[in-house]
Order: structure tokens, then sequence, then C-alpha cells
């Protein structure tokens, strides 16, 4: 005889329904159905499977040693099923309540709102909290949904999506350019004034072309910890700042900013959203990095252009 091992879903939560009530007709009656129905299913069980399930007399049912395995597995099939259906109308759910969203002060102010802008205006039953901070905030304890991360992530177990890439590029106003000494290599830099980011009591850049690198140590005629800051100092005509693209590149348009020598920068820093879970997120939470992910490809933060190209935070 020819075992057909197709698994069967409401068999098996028929026959378990029996063990677990204890008689078919207690089974028929949570089911919905008849005594003669429900003996008749797992007679076919039996059948198909070449092994007998259940002993029965005129008063008593009882489980064989053959049918305990059986029930035990396929509990571990059902319930595995109900978990699966679960996650999924879970991920289909409309998002709403609040969701809280921590990023960098900059990067939150410069791009994270305009990406909850678009969240809001997709989803009309969810609200956002964000806390923008240049402290590392603890999600888990502090209650927060999502960061927005920018640079190389820590191993703190949470689980992270890559978002894209922060591009940077050289910048300088017309103005400065005109009267400043030529620039056509990157060895020049040095008879040139510099807007420096400063961090831990250093400034300097580690300036990337393909395989080559060139760091940069000269003493800047200004140090900040603000990329704004880096970005008006350039406005007005001091020197020459690393901004990220998407800053900058909106002014070359206008003429308020030149790049200079294009083919040097920083190397990329990633960007991730940081979460709890992967395995269990809250619908807002994927619907809002789904989003990201869709829209935010292009160099200048907007969501508008270049929906085809890969994503990046720059052009």
């Amino acid at each position: 005889m020819t075992t057909n091992t197709l698994i069967d879903l409401p068999e098996m939560r028929l026959f378990a329904a029996v063990v677990t009530d204890g008689s078919f007709t207690a089974a028929a009656d949570r089911l919905g159905t008849d005594k003669a129905r429900v003996s008749r299913i797992v007679r076919r069980m039996e059948e198909k499977l070449g092994a007998q399930l259940l002993t029965r007399s005129t008063r008593h049912l009882s489980v064989t040693e053959v049918g305990r395995d059986y029930f035990e597995r396929a509990m571990c099939i059902l319930t595995a099923a109900e978990a699966a259906q679960a996650s999924v109308a879970q991920q289909s759910r409309e998002p709403k309540g609040l969701i809280k969203i921590t990023a960098g002060a900059e990067f939150g102010t410069m791009v994270v709102d305009e990406w909850i802008a678009a969240f809001l205006r997709q989803s009309p039953k969810v609200t956002v909290e964000a806390e923008y901070t240049s402290r590392l905030v603890d999600i888990i304890h502090e209650g927060f949904d999502i960061a927005i991360r920018v640079g190389t992530l820590d191993d703190s177990g949470l689980s992270a999506r890559k978002l894209g890439d922060m591009v940077f590029g050289l910048y300088a106003a017309p103005d400065y350019l005109n009267s400043a000494p030529p620039l056509s290599t990157v060895s020049d830099l040095k008879h040139h004034d510099l807007i420096m980011i400063k961090a831990r009591g250093r400034s300097n850049w580690n300036l990337v072309n393909g395989s080559d690198t060139e760091r940069i140590t000269a003493s800047p005629r200004c140090a900040v910890n603000s990329t704004i800051s880096a970005r008006n100092l350039a406005f007005a005509g001091l020197g020459i700042a690393q901004l990220p693209r998407f800053m900058a590149e909106p002014y070359l348009t206008e003429g308020t900013l030149q790049r200079v020598l294009p083919d040097w920068a920083d190397a990329p820093a990633p960007v991730h959203a940081v979460f709890a879970s992967s395995r269990y997120m809250d619908p807002k939470v994927r619907s809002f990095i789904d989003l990201i992910l869709s829209t935010f490809k292009c160099g200048d933060c907007s969501s508008q252009r270049m929906r085809d190209q890969p994503v990046q935070i720059a052009a």
C-alpha cells in the first residue's frame, strides 16, 4: 500500500481535538460537526498513514503509542502554522499607535524629519515622538522603538537594518576660491584655509580616492563640532569644509558653494535603523523602515527623484 504523507492541517487539527477532548463526540461539538464525520476522518487518516492512531471500544477511546507520537508532532506543526499566520497578520495590519524614534541631532533635523513627515502622511493612525540627541540612547530601557544611527555600529545585541551610506565631499564658497591659491591636487590643501569638525580633541581628514588615501592634519582655520556650523562658515567664504553631500549639493545650483577635488572625500558612513528585534517587529516600525528604503534614494535627501537608484544618502 502506498502511504500518502501529504500534510493536511485540518485533519491534524481534528485529530488533536479528539485526543485533547477524549472522545469523538466532544471533538465534534467543539469543531461544529458531527461524530460520524470525525470518526470517518480519523479512520481515513489511519489508512493514509498505515498505522492505528486510536483504540476504540463502545465505552472507551485511547491513544496508541504511534498515535501519541503523531499527536505531539502534529501539535508542534499546528503551533508553528498558527504562529506563521499570526506573524503575517501582524505585518499586514494597518500601522497605528505611537512610535518613538531617536537620532543624532543634526541628522534628525535635516533628514529624519522628512522621513517622519512622509510616514505620518502615509499612516494617519500613527503618532510619532522623536528625540534628537548626541548621546547614545539605550532604546530598550528608554522605551524607543527605533534609532537611526550614522557610522559603524557597536555590538549591542540589537537588530539593525542598513538604510544606506552617507557620502561626503569637499566644498567652498566661490568668493573664497577666487582669492585662494590654486587647488588641483590633494597636496594643495596644505596651502588653504580649512574648516574641520573637531572630534575627541582632534581635527583631521582621512580622504579616500579609490585605493589611495591621504591624511590631512593641517591646523584648520576653524574647528567646530557641527557640520551645520562648518557649512555656514564655508558659506561665509572662510575656507574649505568637508560636508555630507546631501547637505551641500542643493547649494551647488544656487552658486553658493562649489565642490573641489571631487575625487577625494572621507569614506562613506553607513546609516542604520536599530531596533529591538527583527523577529517580532511592530507593524509601524516595519512600515517606517520600508518607507525609508523605498523613498530615500537620492542625493539631496528628497524622496521625489531617482527612485530607481541604489539606496544611499548622497548623490
